[in-house]
Parts: C-alpha cells; sequence; structure tokens
C-alpha cells in the first residue's frame, strides 16, 4: 500500500525538524482544514439522504467514517504515488512537507505560550482568550489558576493525539497512514459528541478514534515517564499517578499523559469544569503537592519538547531496526 517504504524514516524526520523550527504554516494550505470541510460536505449530504431516527444516524456515522477515511487516505497515497512514480526527490521532498504539516508540537507549545505571556504581564483577560484558542471548555470566569491548569491540560492531552500518535502511525506507513489518522482524529474532534445532535451520528467515529489512540495513548505515557526523568523532573511520580489516575477520564485514552504530566509536575489537574453553559462534572487527576503556578505552563512545554524528541529517537530507532534487520534477511 505504502510506496517508497525506504524514504519513510527520512520524511518523516525531516517533517518533524521542519515542524520545530517553523510550526504551524500559518497562510498556507492546511491539510486538517481540508479534512474539516469535506466531514461537513460529507454530513450534511448524509443526512439529507438517510432517516432522521438512530438507525440512520448510526449508518450515517459509520458512512461518514469509510469516505472521510478513504478520501483522506487516497488522495494524498495517488499524489505521492505520481511524484515517486516521477523522481524519488519530488516524492520525498512532498511527503516531508506533508509530515511536516501533520505534527503540532511547535504551535502547541506556541500557543500554550502566549497564555502564559499574558498571565505573566497581570493581563488576565488576554490570558483567558488566549487559552479559549486551544481548550473547548468556558474560559469567560477562570480564575488564573484555572486558565494556567487549563493550558498545562491541554499541552498534556495533546502530547499524544497531536504529536506522538502521529508520529507513530508516520513511522509505520508515512505521510499516507498519517492523513488516515489525523482524519480519524478530525472526526472525532467534530462529530464524536454526546449531545443530542451527535449522540448516534458520532458514535462510529469515537470508537474508531478510541481504537486508534489506544496504543499510541499508552506508548505516549511511557516516553513522557522517560522524558521527565531527562528534564529533572519526578519521573517516578509521574510513573506512579500514571498508574493510578490513567482511567480518572470518560475517554480511554485522554487521561495517560494528563496523568504523567501532574505526576512530574506535583499538581492536581482535570476536575469539574464548565461547557457551553454546563457544569461538567469530572474527577481529579494527580495529588495537589503544590498550588497550579504560572510557570507550570513552560515547565509542562519542556516536558512536551523532551517527549516530542524522545519519541522521535525510540519510534525511529525502532524503525531503523526493522529496516536493517529486513534487509540481513
Amino acid at each position: 500500500m505504502f510506496l517508497h517504504i525506504k524514504y519513510t524514516l527520512t520524511a518523516v524526520a525531516a517533517g518533524f525538524l521542519l515542524d520545530m523550527l517553523l510550526g504551524d504554516p500559518h497562510g498556507l494550505y492546511h491539510p486538517v482544514q481540508a479534512i474539516g470541510k469535506w466531514i461537513s460536505l460529507v454530513e450534511t449530504a448524509l443526512r439529507k439522504i438517510l432517516p432522521k431516527n438512530k438507525g440512520g444516524e448510526r449508518l450515517g456515522g459509520m458512512c461518514l467514517v469509510i469516505l472521510v477515511t478513504g478520501v483522506s487516505t487516497a488522495v494524498p497515497w495517488a499524489v505521492l504515488w505520481a511524484l515517486y512514480r516521477l523522481h524519488w526527490a519530488a516524492g520525498l521532498v512532498l511527503e516531508s512537507f506533508m509530515c511536516y504539516q501533520l505534527l503540532a508540537a511547535r504551535s502547541l507549545k506556541d500557543e500554550s505560550m502566549d497564555v502564559y505571556d499574558r498571565l505573566a504581564e497581570g493581563d488576565l483577560a488576554g490570558g483567558r482568550y488566549a487559552v479559549s484558542m486551544i481548550v473547548g471548555r468556558d474560559t469567560e470566569n477562570l480564575t488564573e489558576e484555572g486558565v494556567t491548569r487549563a493550558a498545562v491540560e491541554t499541552v498534556a492531552e495533546n502530547a499524544s493525539d497531536g504529536v506522538l500518535a502521529p508520529l507513530f502511525y508516520m513511522m509505520i506507513g508515512g505521510a499516507v497512514l498519517g492523513f488516515a489518522y489525523k482524519s480519524i482524529n478530525t472526526m472525532d474532534s467534530m462529530v464524536g459528541y454526546k449531545n443530542d445532535r451527535y449522540r448516534y451520528f458520532g458514535t462510529a467515529a469515537a470508537l474508531l478514534d478510541d481504537a486508534v489512540n489506544f496504543i499510541p495513548a499508552r506508548l505516549s505515557a511511557v516516553v513522557m515517564t522517560l522524558a521527565a526523568c531527562f528534564c529533572g523532573m519526578d519521573g517516578k511520580r509521574a510513573w506512579r499517578i500514571f498508574l493510578r489516575d490513567r482511567r480518572n477520564h470518560d475517554s480511554p485514552n485522554s487521561a495517560h499523559t494528563e496523568a504523567v504530566m501532574a505526576g512530574a509536575l506535583g499538581i492536581q489537574l482535570a476536575g469539574d469544569a464548565w461547557y457551553f453553559g454546563k457544569l461538567h462534572k469530572k474527577e481529579t487527576i494527580g495529588d495537589p503537592c503544590r498550588p497550579v503556578e504560572t510557570a507550570d505552563i513552560p515547565r509542562a512545554n519542556r516536558l512536551l519538547m523532551a517527549t516530542a524528541w524522545l519519541a522521535l529517537l525510540v519510534f525511529g530507532g525502532v524503525r531503523l531496526g526493522i529496516m536493517l534487520l529486513w534487509q540481513v534477511r
């Protein structure tokens, strides 16, 4: 299925370095935006032609998954196939750029540090606005501690599905498999809700997202724990909190890296939060060894960056080892 697989490691590494150096390519075409528009178009079409009942919505959700994942995988495959056929260098350049667009470590750091900068200046309103750009909860009444906690939580959670999970899948199948993962993750973020509109329509997307993140979420927690040790943070406590609190979330995957982050920093994350004017009761993650403080945002980002680099070395090393063994055989 995957073309010129011998160039995968180079393309992923190049994309990773571009992400670390440049961050999100603002002003340029972004594949996630295209995937999001495709999801909206398919959803609208399916809702028009299928029955407006439980069965019809479940069927529509399954069709959405097939159509979105299929097209999001087939298009980059076809483009890369054509370019690699033209010349290997052309294919490698484009695949490297695709991998760059599928990673979000630098942009996650920059956006969360914007929250920190506002708070450091004493601009709580600005901090609330900045954090509202990266979280889904209501932010207008958050305290400085609440804004900080929200920023740290989004760094921790997105370390997996924004950085390590796409890196994991790209190491296996290059940009093509990375696009497949990103389409599933984007679908879940758009339709994977338990509200009246998506209770049945979003079921397939939510379940598939849980499935594809099952292994990456757990690998992310292990790598982040090791990175905490390298960063001079409390790796032992990070692992202990991970084992204890990794299930303290509605999602089977989201609390894993949050638990490691909470343990590494010695703070308590999660807990009750407001969404669209409604209070959602949530379990806490971690122990309040000390109060959450603004400086926890750069600390969280230090752990994020160390985790990303370590993941590149670990995943890349495994990939390289498999390639060498295959050549020996």
